[in-house]
């Protein structure tokens, strides 16, 4: 059935985020029903002037982790560490002035 009114569009956008809250647990935010109440709150607007073909179906989505019981807590999973090679450390060349000898040389560490 092709979609006619942008109300009916917004109706059946709603079944995406409804496959994604439906894997999540409970106590999640539902976007789904927001959603729902503000397509619902339209006033009558006119339809669209050509039909829109119908959405595509919902993707199937994976299950959680089993890990996963409440929202909040901060768990990664798939990650593999791997070590960083060393830099060399870098040496200081030290240039001799060439007023050595001429003038009393005064090093400083602190960049003055």
């Amino acid at each position: 059935m092709a979609i006619k009114n942008p109300k009916d569009l917004l109706l059946e956008a709603t079944k995406y985020p409804a496959a994604i809250e439906a894997k999540l647990p409970e106590g999640a935010p539902k976007v789904s029903t927001m959603l729902t109440d503000a397509a619902n709150k339209i006033p009558a607007v006119p339809d669209f002037p050509m039909e829109i073909p119908d959405l595509p179906a919902a993707p199937e989505l994976p299950a959680l982790p089993t890990g996963l019981r409440r929202l909040g807590r901060p768990y990664v999973t798939g990650v593999e560490l791997v070590p960083v090679p060393t830099v060399a450390k870098r040496t200081r060349e030290i240039v001799p002035s060439p007023a050595a000898g001429v003038l009393p040389e005064v090093i400083s560490t602190r960049g003055m």
